[in-house]
């Protein structure tokens, strides 16, 4: 007589396993897809504005210009500095607002800052001392416009005609609004600074994707509080 010998085994067969996790593996790839979705679509949105305010050009009555800082050279507007502030000028000419703000400190070896040079300019331009006010500090769009709002809290203004080139515009007007300026944008039509490049949109749209991820829950609300 033959024996025949039954071992049992307990263990499973690799695909049972394999099928067991399939549904985690499933949630974790629809989960890291949504993730990275969202991020080009964010990245996609943030491009888009740049591309958007670039062309914008919003002349609603507001309480001031304000002119973004650009180099000069010993008090004199560098050419991207010197298109904002003749762009700021026609506006002013064209009653969008009463008054001109301009504002920028000074870099290293600077006899004077990009604020008074501006101030200089506008005055010597046609556009009454009186109606000019220098912000004397900011060595970057957010400190600059941060000096800004301070003063328009201290005087009472509330809503701004921001100038600046074309590109930088988006990133600019949302550090503008998050400090509680009413702010519209007007960049600049002519002259240096003008070029919407590649290289250019593409720098702002990560500058304007790190100030929603970093630096916007920072940002106090200065005008109107």
């Amino acid at each position: 007589m033959t024996l025949v010998r039954v071992t049992l085994t307990t263990e499973r067969p690799a695909g049972a396993a394999q099928r067991r996790r399939s549904p985690l593996r499933r949630i974790v790839g629809i989960v890291v897809t949504a993730v990275l979705l969202g991020i080009v679509l964010v990245a996609l949105a943030a491009l888009g504005l740049v591309l958007v305010e670039s062309q914008r050009d919003d002349t609603t009555p507001t309480d001031a210009v304000v002119v973004l800082g650009a180099a000069q050279f010993w008090g004199k507007p560098s050419p991207v500095l010197e298109a904002r502030l003749g762009h700021a000028q026609s506006l002013f000419g064209d009653d969008v607002a009463p008054r001109i703000i301009t504002v920028g400190g000074k870099q290293p070896g600077d006899i004077t800052t990009e604020a008074q040079a501006g101030k200089s300019w506008l005055a010597g331009n046609g556009v009454p001392r009186t109606s000019i006010y220098a912000v004397r500090t900011g060595t970057d769009t957010l400190t600059s416009l941060t000096a800004v709002a301070e003063l328009m809290a201290e005087r009472g203004w509330t809503s701004a005609t921001i100038v600046t080139d074309p590109a930088h515009m988006a990133r600019s007007l949302a550090m503008a609004r998050a400090l509680g300026i009413d702010a519209h944008g007007s960049p600049t039509q002519e002259g240096s600074g003008t070029q919407v490049t590649a290289d250019y949109v593409l720098r702002e749209t990560a500058g304007l994707l790190y100030f929603w991820a970093f630096e916007r829950r920072d940002v106090p609300q200065v005008v109107g509080t």
